[in-house]
């Protein structure tokens, strides 16, 4: 039996109980929609991003961490002091949603504690952060 997808030009052979004369196939070019630019007021991208921008996501800022036995955490009171494994001098993590996007400095605004950006994780990790 001949391949029905053969480039030769011959044609496949009629099905069984089919016209004997049948007709050669018709073949036309598709016919496909102009493709519009992207160039109006607003791209896609920007108003997907429209559509996040009002959200409102928790922001904090960590010093440090430390492990703690419970007897310690119990003898906790007023005036204690809880040593971090961070050094004075190293950048904070600012975390976004409980993931880290950034580090930075500490700076006092007045009265006002502060954080000056220093660093950014790279954005497919601040994008995939956010996400879980």
């Amino acid at each position: 039996m001949q391949d029905p997808f053969s480039t030769d030009g011959a044609q496949a052979p009629a099905p069984e109980g089919a016209a004997a004369a049948a007709a050669p196939l018709e073949v036309r070019s598709a016919q496909f929609q102009p493709i519009e630019s992207s160039a109006g007021p607003m791209s896609e991208k920007d108003r997907k991003l429209d559509l996040l921008i009002d959200l409102s996501l928790p922001v904090a800022i960590e010093l440090g961490r430390t492990h703690l036995m419970i007897r310690d955490i119990l003898d906790l009171q007023r005036g204690s002091v809880v040593e971090f494994e961070k050094l004075a001098s190293e950048p904070v993590d600012v975390l976004i949603n409980g993931k880290k996007m950034a580090e930075g400095e500490v700076v006092v605004i007045e009265k006002h504690f502060g954080i000056r950006i220093t660093n950014l994780v790279e954005t497919a990790e601040r994008v995939k952060g956010l996400g879980k």
